[in-house]
């Protein structure tokens, strides 16, 4: 059984995420951590919860059947600034992670993600570095993240993201196709 961390004198935390499984073996994992959970499957279930009771700790999947999750995080930001609040996702990309963060999130993991890491981001203090990366993106990938940050920042147009990137507007439709490498 795992330690409990010291959660401080609010103990409740908000979980959203639409994988109805994956979420009710988070909601145990975290309970025996000491957490005093809530969970939610969509948007307007978060958003409703973190109106009525705004937690102390969230954790929030980014993509949910009925729309997007930084929804749930404004929602909890604008009744406790002083919420920790970690964006979870299977779709990891450097321009939502910093959307999220942006938004109020304080960290962003991608899926899968244990109930460990999540306790971790959750009780990170924000003046401490985290370690380094056990396995760093490649160059090839970062590559894609940038392509990708650009392509969101142009309002995912593509010929005006190819002449910012200064490359050819079918090149960049062939990356834009491919599966981001790994």
């Amino acid at each position: 059984m795992p330690d409990k961390p010291d959660l401080g004198a609010d103990p409740s935390l908000l979980l959203v995420d639409d994988d109805e499984p994956f979420l009710k073996r988070l909601a145990k994992a975290m309970e025996k951590r000491g957490f005093s959970v809530e969970t939610a499957e969509s948007v307007a279930a978060g958003k409703a919860i973190a109106t009525a009771r705004p937690p102390a700790y969230a954790v929030c999947d980014l993509r949910l059947g009925d729309g997007n999750g930084l929804d749930v995080v404004e929602a909890i930001r604008e009744r406790r600034p002083d919420a920790r609040i970690v964006v979870l996702t299977g779709y990891g990309a450097i321009a939502t992670a910093v959307a999220a963060v942006k938004i109020g999130a304080t960290d962003y993991l991608s899926k899968p993600a244990d109930a460990t890491d999540i306790t971790n981001a959750l009780l990170a203090r924000s003046d401490t570095l985290p370690p380094p990366p056990e396995n760093p993106m490649s160059a090839d990938r970062v590559r894609w993240e940038h392509i990708q940050r650009v392509y969101e920042l142009c309002d995912r147009n593509v010929s005006e993201t190819a002449r910012r990137l200064n490359m050819h507007r079918r090149t960049l439709q062939r990356i834009l196709a491919k599966r981001s490498p790994r």
